[in-house]
């Protein structure tokens, strides 16, 4: 079966000349959204936990290890900084990022780890952009949610969000507006079962994280089109998961944010590369205003620890061993569970880690010898294989290419625990290339089909087999908090307990949650949001 799907041109990138044009650059913006208004809370309380951490002023200047170079590390580091420690950061990879890395290629084209998006309802990623100066790298686009007709090829539908309507009206008529998807019967017994969730808040999408999206929606008679046409879809973009294995908390918590926030799902592509335009900024920040060092290629071998089980160092794998006043982990939850110290394995607070891994995606990108139909923003794909994709040619600035297109798409789920029958981790780039451009006949069939269509250049997949932690349902009660047992050892990454899930947010997020812990700490002070109970399920 494998082998019948290498059918498509493969051009390795190796041998395939790029050829640059110079061209007007067509990526356009639109006007960035006023978020820092007091109606927006979850950007007001990002930015009051900016405020405090700034107002801490640690006396001493303390060291902070922090293991891990990603966004909860770089983040764990920016606000220690700003909160008067003297942060140190090593990372494994040659390149900062962690999940949103990114190199270039022979020909200098970049490779990214993921097709990264950034929306409004993403108050610390905002915040933090703000912070750092470097808001007009942000490239907003329209306001809405384009949809590719899978019993259409070739064609698209919009739910277009009005300018100038606060929400929840803007939402209200981009899916009335739309009658491309949902019949107003569908329309209506989709709505009902959402008012518990602006009754009840936070604590309600909390709840539910019990029930796969597909039990939720049985259990409130919702009609099975509804996942169909826009669950299957948002659940792959969240989480790269099939609605019958993902938490309903997945899908609620985007759609508590979409209807509340005016701008929530109004979304941003960076202008460039996130190593040079997102984590460069972050990594100077903490030099700068930190005193601290941020080291690539620093692989972590060991979590020393004394005979009361406190960290006493970090070796790393070329013998050195680091020491610090107090220690960070950022590391995604698989990397952590590897390196636990087996003092610290029997504990309940550590033991509920082993209900958490990370659930694996593969991003790919598709060079093209012409322009496909020209979209700037993100597109639903709604196909069975491939999640959400951009062209990046339109999208981003930096890639711009007016006259051939350059696709990144998310290619989900992968492996049986996510909902493929395929193991497509453990599939061939040729194959999973092949199996992207026949879903992609689908939606281009006139310039892609044909025998006089574009032509593939060059392709690149990169495979990530442990990604952000699998959202199946029932395991936000074992995610830990920032602060743990062990006094000077806090942990940071979009694992750990916060209401933004597994994401560039809750990623940044967890970081600035970690570096509140440790600020605390270091002044003396018990940390305020304290250690996350440990659910009775968990046993010794």
């Amino acid at each position: 079966m494998r082998s019948a799907l290498i059918t498509a041109p493969i051009v390795d990138a190796r041998r395939a000349r790029v050829h640059r044009h110079a061209s007007i650059t067509r990526a356009r913006d639109y006007p960035k959204p006023d978020l820092d208004v007091p109606s927006n809370g979850n950007y007001q309380e990002s930015k009051a936990l900016s405020q405090k951490l700034k107002s801490i002023a640690l006396a001493e200047r303390k060291s902070v290890l922090i293991i891990g170079g990603g966004l909860a590390g770089l983040s764990c580091g920016k606000y220690l900084s700003d909160a008067g420690a003297r942060p140190i950061v090593v990372e494994r990879n040659k390149m900062l990022g962690g999940k949103v890395s990114a190199w270039r290629d022979a020909e200098g084209d970049w490779i990214e780890t993921g097709l990264h998006i950034f929306f409004g309802a993403y108050p610390n990623m905002m915040n933090l952009f703000a912070e750092l100066g470097i808001e007009d790298r942000l490239q907003w686009k329209e306001h809405s949610m384009t949809f590719a007709m899978k019993d259409y090829p070739g064609e698209f539908t919009k739910f277009k969000f009005p300018e100038n309507v606060p929400a929840p009206f803007n939402m209200a008529y981009a899916i009335l507006s739309n009658d491309k998807m949902l019949t107003w019967t569908e329309k209506l017994r989709t709505g009902a079962p959402l008012v518990p969730m602006l009754a009840g808040g936070q604590g309600y999408i909390d709840a539910q994280d019990e029930l796969s999206v597909e039990e939720w929606m049985k259990k409130n008679f919702m009609p099975k089109r509804v996942s169909d046409e826009l669950f299957i879809a948002m659940g792959k973009a969240l989480d790269f998961i099939d609605v019958d294995k993902l938490s309903m908390t997945v899908i609620l918590t985007a759609m508590n944010r979409f209807i509340n926030e005016t701008h929530g799902s109004k979304t941003a592509f960076l202008d460039g590369n996130q190593p040079d335009r997102l984590c460069a900024p972050m990594k100077e920040h903490i030099e700068r205003v930190g005193g601290g060092e941020v080291m690539v290629d620093t692989p972590m071998q060991e979590i020393l620890t004394d005979v009361e089980g406190n960290v006493e160092g970090v070796k790393l794998r070329n013998g050195e061993i680091l020491t610090a006043d107090h220690y960070v982990s950022a590391m995604p939850v698989d990397a952590l569970k590897l390196k636990l110290p087996d003092a610290w394995k029997p504990m309940p607070f550590f033991k509920q880690l082993d209900e958490l891994e990370g659930i694996p995606v593969i991003n790919v990108h598709l060079w093209f010898d012409r322009k496909l139909r020209p979209y700037d923003g993100l597109v639903f794909s709604r196909s069975p294989l491939l999640s959400v994709y951009a062209d990046m040619s339109e999208c981003c600035k930096e890639y711009t290419d007016s006259e051939r297109s350059m696709l990144e798409l998310v290619f989900a789920p992968c492996d049986k625990r996510a909902g493929s029958d395929i193991n497509w981790i453990g599939a061939s780039d040729e194959e999973i290339v092949a199996a992207t451009l026949k879903e992609l006949e689908k939606l281009f069939p006139d310039e892609l089909g044909s025998n006089g269509g574009a032509k593939l250049r060059k392709s690149a997949v990169v495979k990530t087999p442990r990604s952000v932690y699998a959202a199946i349902p029932g395991r936000n009660k074992f995610r830990p908090s920032q602060q743990t047992p062990i006094k000077n050892f806090t942990l940071a990454g979009d694992f750990t307990s916060q209401k933004f899930l597994g994401s560039m947010e809750g990623a940044v997020l967890s970081g600035k949650l970690a570096a509140e812990v440790v600020a605390e700490t270091l002044a003396g002070c018990e940390p305020t949001r304290g250690i996350k109970p440990v659910h009775e399920s968990v046993r010794v």
